[in-house]
């Protein structure tokens, strides 16, 4: 654990670090959603795609490639700690359950992610985000083959989610790009 420096404003960290909180809660959000427009811009605007590409543009048809080879994705977002390497970088290890449908399967898998952040025009984003795999374990049934739930009457069976959010419909309906 970084300790702090003598001439932090405390108030200030905390509230970068309920910013750079957010940012990976509006990942799993945003991700969940296939709300590619809103989880580029949780990154820096250079940020580096693999070894050769740079950009938002670039990470979005990256997220396309990758989010459109699975289909239903339930990010939880745990443990989540930050550590400053000065007042306007920072890196962080989170925690994250993961529900995911491969095919006809539904994978249970159990992620920590290593993240840079950088403060860019006031604001905190994501520099790089490093997936690293605890397990993933193919679950016996797939939840979303169950007959509807008919919530609120029943809480039992399958829901609206994710069909119901138009960034989910509009990700589908486009095709990629």
């Amino acid at each position: 654990m970084t300790p702090p420096h003598p001439d932090d404003d405390a108030l200030q960290r905390l509230l970068d670090r309920d910013e750079i909180r957010q940012l990976a809660q509006r990942y799993a959000v945003a991700l969940d959603a296939r709300d590619l427009d809103a989880l580029v811009e949780l990154f820096v605007e250079d940020v580096q795609v693999g070894r050769d590409a740079f950009g938002r543009a670039a990470l979005r048809r990256d997220f396309d490639r990758q989010l459109r080879a699975i289909g239903v994705s339930v990010l939880f977002v745990g443990n989540h700690v930050i550590d400053f390497d000065g007042p306007d970088a920072a890196n962080g290890v989170v925690y994250c359950k993961a529900e995911i449908q491969e095919g006809d399967c539904w994978n249970h898998q159990a992620i920590q992610y290593h993240d840079s952040y950088a403060r860019r025009d006031g604001h905190w984003r994501f520099v790089r985000r490093k997936h690293l795999l605890w397990y993933g374990q193919i679950q016996p049934s797939n939840p979303l083959d169950q007959s509807p739930a008919d919530w609120p009457k029943h809480s039992t069976g399958r829901g609206t989610l994710p069909e119901a959010l138009e960034s989910w419909r509009k990700f589908w309906d486009e095709g990629g790009d």
